[in-house]
């Protein structure tokens, strides 16, 4: 009875102090790092319906383009601005974030949503995929939390919403430099996030699974990358291993008007990392016969990188991977001419 009602009144007063740290984004400054197109486009369609002043950058000035014309098509007289950025680039993320300090006086809110991904066996991975992902995925939030830390301190607010993955949180076979600076960036986000609360700086870590954003197209592939691709994009298509992105865009905006310690995206993402901390035996294997399923090396050219759209198959695009081919055309993943 006793634990039961402490029980109760933790949830309870956990949803006050909850409820307490909503915010409005209207007015807002936000700085979505890859928000051309994918996830963050959704992201910035988004906050951009609620009034904020955004800030998207990328490293592709078309897609920016395309990009800032769909969210204006969408809220016409949104405050919209595009900057090309590489944000692996300490001197171009710094720059990113006195622009827009010096645009629009400060900054509120920062997304760390910009990423890379290469699928394939270890054998066909060297140091320099290895160094690359770090680079984008670690290194980059990194850069930009620290330009935007003082101003946030001086604020004394700011929210800072680092898009992790459910692969740094369980490694995933042929996903290994993913996973690795994956890992790294959930550990600075966590680690982050009490040493900035008492300068009223919430920092919330989201782990999504699978979601349909369409970016297998844009994604590479090593080893046998047809048959890579064809695993990948399938997996990433099926309605109960993936989440819809844009569902998966809203239950992020909520965990950062909250101001959440973290978000994990999907039932089989929340159960793979419960069965990873109660079980790990279990899901190694687990893992281990996925990685049997899996294309193996490839006898030559398998070092050789190929990005989504140089490894269509049979298998894929095919009725199997229609859902992620939609949210390719919706989400900005469709090139150019």
């Amino acid at each position: 009875m006793l634990a039961g009602a402490a029980a109760i009144g933790g949830l309870l007063v956990t949803r006050g102090l909850r409820a307490r740290r909503r915010i409005s984004f209207r007015g807002r400054s936000v700085v979505i790092t890859g928000g051309s197109r994918g996830l963050g486009l959704l992201l910035a369609r988004r906050l951009v319906a609620e009034g904020a002043r955004v800030t998207i950058c990328a490293r592709d000035q078309d897609e920016l383009a395309r990009a800032r014309l769909d969210l204006l098509a969408r809220s016409p007289g949104a405050d919209v601005t595009i900057e090309p950025c590489d944000v692996s680039d300490p001197d171009q993320a710094s720059a990113l974030i006195g622009s827009v300090i010096g645009r629009t006086g400060g900054i509120d809110v920062l997304i760390n949503n910009a990423g890379i991904i290469t699928v394939g066996p270890v054998d066909h991975m060297n140091a320099g995929d290895f160094d690359q992902a770090m680079a984008v995925h670690f290194r980059g939030p990194l850069h930009t939390i620290l330009a935007a830390v003082p101003v946030m301190r001086r604020q004394r607010f700011g929210r800072v919403v680092n898009i992790s993955s459910i692969g740094g949180k369980v490694a995933v076979p042929h996903l290994a430099p993913y996973c690795a600076s994956k890992f790294a960036l959930t550990g600075l986000s966590d680690s982050l996030r009490a040493e900035l609360a008492p300068d009223g700086i919430q920092v919330t870590t989201v782990c999504p699974g699978l979601m349909r954003t369409g970016s297998p197209f844009n994604a590479w592939f090593r080893g046998r990358h047809r048959e890579e691709f064809t695993w990948f994009t399938i997996s990433d298509s099926l309605p109960i291993a993936s989440i819809d992105a844009d569902r998966a865009a809203s239950q992020i905006i909520e965990a950062c008007r909250h101001g959440d310690a973290e978000l994990v995206i999907s039932w089989p993402a929340r159960l793979a990392v419960v069965a990873n901390a109660i079980a790990p035996g279990f899901l190694a294997m687990v893992m281990k016969a996925a990685n049997r399923l899996l294309p193996g090396a490839a006898d030559r050219g398998g070092d050789d990188s190929h990005s989504g759209w140089q490894s269509l198959s049979d298998w894929a695009p095919s009725t199997l991977t229609r859902l992620t081919e939609r949210a390719a055309v919706r989400n900005n993943e469709i090139p150019a001419g």
